[in-house]
C-alpha cells in the first residue's frame, strides 16, 4: 500500500478535526498515535485520500494491517483494531461527562443529542453496518408495525472462535453491559470498547450508567445499565427507576425486558433498560376498554387494542407507581385456568411484566404488558412464544423491542427470501435448504394472492409483516377480542378484592 497508508492516516485525522474530536494543535500527536498502532516508524506528508466515509477509511487501514501481518484477516481482528484506532480520538470519560452535564443543565434533550452524535462520530454506533439492515413498514390490524432483518451484528469467524477457545476464559469485564467495558481493549471473545463512553446517573437513588447501543434498532436507542452486575428482576423498584428516568429525560421512553426465560430478553444476567426517542406502534395503539378502580379514580387505566395484553396507566407519578406495584403483585400470583394463565407449577413461577414508561405532557405513563412463560406439550418452547409454524420467520424470544411493535428478524432471511423469490420466478420447487422451511407458507400465500415479477418483493415484505403480527398475537395472554376482554376484566376486578 506504500505511501497510500499515509494518505488514509491524514484523512482520518482530518475527519477527527471536522467532528471536533481532535484539535489542529494536536495534529502530529494523533498522526504519531496512528503510526504506533500500525507499527510504522516513519511518516511522509502527502495529500489526504479522496473523500471517503469513516468506515471505508478504517477498512483501508485494517487492510494495511492485514498486509503487514499485524492482524488476521477476520471480522474480529478488524473490529478490535478499528475500535482501537477510534479510541485514539475518543475524549476521556471525564470530558464527555463534563460536557453532558453542562448541556443537561440547560436542556436534557440537547445533552442526549450531543452524546448520541459523539457515539456515532467515534464509530461506537456502527452506522454503516446498521444501514445494511433491511427495514420496512407493515400496515396491519394494530397499526403500522416496523420490520427489520438484522444484518449489522457480525457473526463470529472460525479463527476468532478458535482463538477464544485457546485463550481461555476471562471474567473481566463480567459481561458486555458492565461499566468496566469503558475503554476496554477487547479480545477474541469480547468486543473492544476503547470508544465506549457512559454517563453516570443517579436513578431512584441508585448508581446507573447511560450509553447507546452499538447496533441501534431505532432513533437514539439507548441502554441504561446498573453499575453493579446483578440479574434482571422486575420489582417495585423497577417502576421507581423507569418513572424517575422519564422525569430526568422526559423526551425519552424507557422500558425493561421481562425477567423470566422465554418471555425475557437475550441478556438476563445484568439489570438494564432500553429506551430512546422513537414512537412505536404500541404507543399509538387505541384503547379497547377503560377501567375505573375505586382507590385510583384519578388515574386513567386502559386496556389497549394490541396483540399482547397491555394495561396503560396515566397520571401523577407517585400514584402511577402505587398502582403499578399493586398490579405486579397481583399478576405474580394470579391464575386463570380458563384462559391458560398459570401463575406457578412444579417448573416454577410463570407470571411477570414487561414495563414501558414515557411522559404524556406533564403526566407519567406506564404500559404494563402481562407475560407468562408456561410451556405445554403442544408448545414446548412456550405457549405465549412464537408458535412452531412461524419459526421459519421468527423463533426467538419476544422481548421489549418486539413487544412495542418492531420485529428484529434473523439475518438468514435475506438470503432465504431472495432464493425463494428467484425459485418462484423460475418455476422451481421450494426444496432447497434455504427455501424448504418456507414452502408451506409460500404455498398458502399463493392461494390468496396473485404474485408477479413486479410485486413479489412487496408481497414477501407484507407477508413477513403478517407473520410478525401473528407472532405477537401468540405472545398475548389475553387476545384483543370478546373472550380476551372478559379475561382481562376478571384480572382487573381481582385488584379490588
Amino acid at each position: 500500500m506504500g505511501k497510500t497508508v499515509y494518505s488514509y492516516i491524514i484523512a482520518l485525522v482530518d475527519y477527527a478535526e471536522e467532528k471536533g474530536l481532535a484539535d489542529k494543535a494536536d495534529r502530529m500527536y494523533y498522526i504519531n498515535r496512528l503510526l504506533e498502532l500500525l507499527q510504522l516508524d516513519g511518516f511522509e506528508e502527502t495529500s489526504p485520500a479522496e473523500r471517503l466515509s469513516l468506515q471505508t477509511l478504517l477498512d483501508r487501514l485494517c487492510d494495511f494491517a492485514v498486509e503487514q501481518g499485524i492482524i488476521e484477516d477476520g471480522i474480529t481482528d478488524r473490529d478490535l483494531l478499528d475500535t482501537r484506532i477510534m479510541g485514539v480520538f475518543t475524549p476521556l470519560p471525564s470530558a464527555v461527562i463534563g460536557t453532558f452535564e453542562t448541556l443537561y443543565a440547560s436542556s436534557p434533550e440537547t445533552a442526549t443529542e450531543f452524546f448520541y452524535t459523539l457515539s456515532m462520530d467515534t464509530n461506537y454506533i456502527r452506522t454503516q453496518r446498521v444501514a445494511k439492515d433491511l427495514r420496512w413498514k407493515y400496515q396491519g390490524k394494530y397499526g403500522e408495525l416496523d420490520v427489520t432483518v438484522n444484518l449489522s451484528k457480525p457473526e463470529k469467524d472460525p479463527k476468532a472462535i478458535a482463538a477464544a477457545k485457546n485463550a481461555g476464559q476471562s471474567s473481566y469485564p463480567k459481561c458486555q453491559l458492565c461499566p468496566e467495558n469503558v475503554g476496554y481493549h477487547g479480545r477474541a471473545d469480547h468486543p473492544a470498547r476503547q470508544n465506549l463512553r457512559t454517563i453516570p446517573l443517579t436513578v431512584a437513588g441508585e448508581a446507573w450508567h447511560l450509553q447507546y447501543s452499538p447496533y441501534v434498532y431505532y432513533n437514539e436507542h439507548c441502554i441504561l445499565l446498573k453499575e453493579i452486575h446483578s440479574p434482571m428482576s422486575i420489582t417495585h423498584q423497577t417502576f421507581a427507576r423507569l418513572l424517575d428516568f422519564t422525569e430526568q429525560f422526559p423526551h425519552y421512553f424507557i422500558g425493561s425486558n421481562a425477567d423470566l426465560p422465554i418471555v425475557g430478553g437475550s441478556i438476563l444476567t445484568h439489570d438494564h433498560f432500553q429506551g430512546g426517542k422513537y414512537t412505536f406502534a404500541m404507543e399509538k395503539a387505541s384503547c379497547r376498554k377503560t377501567f375505573v378502580l375505586k382507590d385510583y379514580p384519578d388515574l386513567r387505566i386502559q386496556w389497549l387494542h394490541w396483540p399482547l395484553s397491555v394495561l396503560r396507566i396515566t397520571g401523577e407519578k407517585e400514584r402511577v407507581y402505587q398502582l403499578a406495584c399493586l398490579i405486579l403483585d397481583a399478576w405474580r400470583s394470579y391464575s386463570d385456568p380458563d384462559a391458560m394463565v398459570i401463575a406457578a407449577d412444579e417448573n416454577g413461577n410463570h407470571n411477570t411484566i414487561t414495563p414501558i414508561a414515557r411522559r404524556e405532557g406533564d403526566a407519567f405513563q406506564l404500559d404494563l404488558v402481562l407475560r407468562n412463560n408456561i410451556t405445554t406439550p403442544e408448545h414446548p418452547m412456550g405457549l405465549y412464544h412464537p408458535h412452531a409454524e412461524k419459526h421459519h420467520i421468527k423463533k426467538e424470544n419476544i422481548g421489549l423491542i418486539e413487544v412495542m411493535g418492531l420485529a428484529v428478524l434473523p439475518s438468514r432471511l435475506k438470503a432465504e427470501l431472495k432464493e425463494l423469490e428467484e425459485r418462484h420466478l423460475a418455476g422451481l420447487p421450494m426444496d432447497t435448504e434455504g427455501t424448504a422451511k418456507h414452502a408451506l407458507w409460500w404455498q398458502e400465500i399463493l392461494t390468496r394472492r396473485e404474485v408477479t415479477a413486479e410485486n413479489i418483493s412487496s408481497v414477501l415484505e407484507e407477508e413477513v409483516g403478517r407473520v410478525f403480527e401473528a407472532v405477537l398475537e401468540d405472545a398475548g395472554v389475553y387476545s384483543p377480542d370478546e373472550r380476551g376482554e372478559a379475561g382481562i376484566s376478571r384480572f382487573v376486578a381481582s385488584l379490588e378484592q
